[in-house]
């Protein structure tokens, strides 16, 4: 009997706590329910290190070469709770989810993508914050599918990943592209003006030689008076084109 109470008690317990957990999760902003989720999985999951430890320097290529893995097998718990299952479902949804990009040659259309560091992830970088690398912008963002080529334990993979940017580092995202499209349209332009252009000197040729074919017919029709003056007559309308519109 003590036993079942034990149970009943401890199932109470843990319902207690799943409700005390949804209540307060649900007062969050997205940001902040972020910064929650994170930090119950450092503690859950037994992540030690402090996320206030500054990392060692890491350069792009060392985050590229050691990708970004650091999710736990289902041995580690076997009896997790509502709140362990729910936090580590968000984490696993983090991997490989967003990416960071350098834009510093955007104008010539190399943008450089890497996965985000464990140091990013937790600060909502590429997520929350501009995901372009030398941005901190957290307002105006919006996210973009992304082809990623990239090299992890010896195999070259591709993944179509979430780049978030601010509307200034979007426009850095898309300039080559918009530029190749304006290029295009301008060349297109020239060609069709120079298309009317040829059109235009084509019809006035032909005007000037019916005109000149016109003009010698006449000469040879002129064998008397009554007929140099219906000659003279047919001439008005040469004259007096375009004056009537």
């Amino acid at each position: 009997m003590a036993s079942f109470r034990s149970l009943r008690s401890e199932i109470f317990d843990r319902e207690e706590r799943k409700q005390q957990y949804q209540d307060h999760i649900r007062g969050l902003n997205a940001y902040d329910r972020h910064k929650k989720f994170l930090h119950d999985y450092v503690g859950f999951y037994g992540k030690e290190k402090a996320t206030h430890v500054k990392l060692p320097v890491k350069t792009d290529q060392d985050t590229l070469r050691e990708g970004y893995r650091f999710i736990r097998t289902e041995e580690d718990d076997m009896d997790p709770s509502w709140e362990q299952r729910l936090v580590k479902r968000y984490y696993d949804k983090l991997f490989k989810e967003y990416c960071i990009a350098d834009m510093s040659h955007y104008k010539s259309g190399k943008i450089g993508l890497r996965w985000r560091t464990e140091k990013e992830v937790m600060s909502g970088k590429g997520q929350f914050i501009c995901g372009n690398k030398h941005c901190d912008e957290k307002d105006g963002l919006a996210s973009y599918e992304v082809n990623f080529s990239y090299s992890e334990a010896g195999e070259n993979k591709q993944a179509l990943v979430k780049l978030v940017t601010c509307e200034r580092c979007a426009e850095k995202l898309h300039y080559k592209r918009r530029k190749e499209k304006e290029q295009s349209q301008k060349r297109e332009q020239e060609e069709n003006k120079r298309k009317r252009n040829r059109s235009r000197s084509d019809d006035e040729t032909d005007v000037e030689y019916e005109g000149i074919k016109e003009r010698r017919k006449g000469k040879k029709a002129s064998t008397s008076t009554d007929d140099r003056k219906i000659d003279d007559d047919d001439n008005f309308d040469e004259f007096l084109e375009g004056m009537f519109p």
